[in-house]
């Protein structure tokens, strides 16, 4: 997320776009003499283009980042119209402002892109975007697995059944659930229905992870996932999945990607007083849960096996000595909170904060 620090006054007229999926509610604010035209348009984004180009002189338009994805910028860009899709939670609204419309959301947007107020949220480009639908459908599937595993074990726990033969949904897990059989009709129906999906949903996250190493073996994210693999816990599909939605990783430094990711503590200060509490959650939810999940691999002692060394090797010198230190600085640090008898939770998102600094510095390593 970066700054618009191009000033609106280079250009004669401020649009805000207030974008729906069907519709379109847009306010030209005029710089030079204050006239505000509004008018209700149609989803489709030709509608807004016209509208735009229509105006007599240069424009600048805004729209907020949101669910109808970012085609209106692009056009708005190959029409050579400057556009700022700006963060939604980083707009200044009057705190006594109770009343919200289209309309009024659409001017606070010209007023606020004509005073050069607006935080603007990185565009990625298609091949980023598709690239990032593919990630987050293998973030479904596998939150859709774990729902119905334990749909399917919850359901035999109610009947007095458990597995006790080591490792759970493996092959021999799946050939006992097979041989199930329970007394009442209707419930065995339900285990089955239960025991298909879970076959179904283990098939199709196989075939997404099959399509993200296909995908991270020969794109333009290879050489970013490649590096990012020296980190313990970072295997190609989370490395696949932080490239694509991070982006350009030049725009952040080693201490602002923390910030970005909400993985830096709230504060409340005043006078002399300090209160730090929790994180705050802001930025990507999905790189942020990613880098969490990893952080837990390097509070075990650190010893580079097989599979590590295979993703070191294919790294380059620089980015696989600088992922070696990163692995042995974590793994100090989950030390050190552990003699300090932190909580496990706290002191992993600590190192979620500093992995991610990590991943900032394999990523930019040339």
């Amino acid at each position: 997320m970066s700054t618009n620090n191009i000033p609106a006054a280079r250009e004669r007229w401020s649009v805000g776009l207030d974008v729906h999926a069907r519709s379109i509610s847009a306010c030209a604010l005029d710089l030079t003499t204050g006239e505000l035209i509004t008018a209700r348009l149609a989803g489709d984004t030709s509608g807004a283009l016209q509208f735009v180009r229509e105006l007599p002189g240069t424009t600048a338009v805004a729209y907020e980042a949101g669910p109808t994805g970012y085609g209106l910028a692009r056009d708005l860009d190959s029409a050579q119209i400057r556009c700022v899709v700006a963060a939604p939670s980083k707009i200044a609204r009057p705190a006594g402002d109770r009343v919200k419309t289209d309309k009024r959301d659409a001017t606070l947007l010209a007023r606020r892109l004509a005073a050069g107020d607006l935080v603007a949220v990185r565009v990625p480009t298609p091949t980023e975007e598709a690239a990032r639908d593919l990630t987050r459908a293998h973030e479904d599937a596998r939150t859709d697995l774990m729902t119905a595993r334990h749909r399917a074990s919850k359901l035999l726990l109610r009947h007095g059944i458990l597995w006790s033969g080591g490792s759970a949904w493996g092959r021999e897990h799946h050939a006992w659930l097979a041989h199930i059989h329970l007394d009442q009709s209707a419930a065995q129906d339900a285990f089955d229905d239960a025991h298909q999906e879970v076959l179904l949903l283990e098939a199709r996250k196989k075939n997404l992870v099959d399509k993200i190493n296909l995908l991270a073996a020969n794109s333009e994210f290879t050489g970013v996932v490649a590096a990012l693999g020296c980190l313990r816990g970072i295997a190609t599909v989370t490395a696949m999945s932080l490239a694509v939605e991070m982006g350009d990783w030049d725009r952040f430094t080693g201490s602002s990607i923390g910030a970005y990711l909400g993985l830096t503590p709230t504060e409340h200060s005043s006078g002399s007083s300090r209160h730090l509490g929790p994180i705050t959650k802001a930025g990507n939810p999905h790189a942020r849960l990613l880098l969490v999940e990893a952080a837990w691999h390097h509070r075990p002692s650190y010893r580079v096996g097989a599979t590590l060394q295979a993703r070191l090797n294919a790294a380059t010198t620089a980015q696989a000595a600088r992922g070696h230190e990163g692995n042995l600085r974590l793994h100090r640090r989950w030390a050190h909170f552990t003699r300090e008898h932190k909580r496990t939770t706290v002191a992993n998102v600590a190192i979620a904060r500093e992995l991610a600094g990590w991943c900032w510095s394999l990523a930019t390593t040339r």
